[in-house]
């Protein structure tokens, strides 16, 4: 019920039931007003911290590439000398430790990281307790009792506002103008391309390109934001894929990754964190990285030049 509950209102959001989305138009005036509420609140108990925070956030409910950024953001930081860590409020915390998304972070990185609801908390943490010069907040764009330097806002390419109205007749968190506000605005599909190419083993540290499935017919097992993007970069590699979507943030079953048939089962990274335990052959996961516009690396380390880090 829950999954088909989701189905629908992605349709709602960026399909054509327009009756539906009239019908919704009254709780979304209402959650306009206590957003607005909630963010002057807010912004009247911001907490300033020592160092410098920057915030990589979206406005519209669901995935739109954030992880692969914030990976992204703590080499280059580590690189230009900074001790970089992470905060998350996480996800579903009970189906792993840290979450799908902190837990691929801090397994790509090493990077410390705490997750916590409030993440004014996890900053402190981070800085008492490892002694960071540098906090990238995975999300919290709008939670305005964090102070922040910096806010880069991650925007679907192929989505974008859907419909174009705020919660819950649309996915907007915030309405589009909250983009005036920001340092940064990186659209995934053009000014940050994700790049994978090694297909890694479920079940080990087998690996092959994911050329080497080009022409084949391949099952592709999702539990993302947007799971026509994974599709489609599979197909841009010649493959044959049938797509088998589930909600972001999916706690799958072993049953859920099996089908009658020797296909190969692919899935994201991501997908990948939370599904190591089922020993399912010819299952293989495909690590991407970021790839970012020329100059927004120089750009954002010029923004922090002169900003003090402890």
């Amino acid at each position: 019920m829950k999954r088909q509950f989701e189905q629908w209102l992605l349709e709602v959001w960026y399909g054509q039931r327009w009756l539906a989305k009239y019908l919704l138009l009254p709780l979304t005036a209402l959650y306009c007003l206590l957003n607005a509420l909630n963010r002057w609140q807010q912004q009247r108990q911001q907490i300033q911290h020592p160092v410098p925070v920057i915030v990589v956030g979206n406005l519209t409910a669901g995935g739109t590439g954030k992880t692969p950024l914030v990976i992204w953001l703590v080499e280059l930081l580590r690189q230009a000398g900074y001790q970089p860590g992470v905060v998350s409020r996480g996800y579903q915390r009970q189906a792993t430790e840290l979450g799908d998304e902190p837990l691929l972070i801090m397994q790509r990185t090493g990077v410390p990281l705490v997750v916590d609801r409030e993440r004014n908390r996890a900053i402190s943490t981070l800085l008492q307790q490892h002694g960071c010069n540098i906090v990238i907040a995975d999300d919290g764009l709008q939670h305005y009792r964090m102070g922040r330097t910096l806010e880069i806002c991650v925007v679907d390419g192929q989505r974008q506002w859907g419909n174009g109205w705020c919660l819950p007749a649309g996915p907007l968190r915030e309405s589009v103008t909250r983009l005036q506000s920001c340092d940064f605005v990186v659209v995934n599909g053009t000014t940050m391309q994700m790049r994978g190419e090694t297909l890694v083993a479920l079940t080990g540290n087998i690996t092959q390109p994911l050329s080497a499935l080009a022409g084949q017919q391949v099952h592709a097992v999702t539990g993302i934001g947007n799971p026509q993007r994974f599709k489609l970069m599979l197909e841009a590699a010649g493959l044959l894929v049938t797509l088998h979507p589930y909600p972001d943030h999916h706690a799958f079953t072993g049953e859920e990754l099996q089908f009658d048939d020797d296909l190969p089962v692919l899935m994201t990274e991501k997908d990948a964190v939370k599904c190591r335990e089922y020993a399912i052959p010819n299952a293989w996961y495909l690590p991407v990285e970021a790839v970012l516009a020329d100059g927004f690396a120089q750009a954002v380390l010029s923004r922090l030049q002169g900003v003090p880090h402890g």
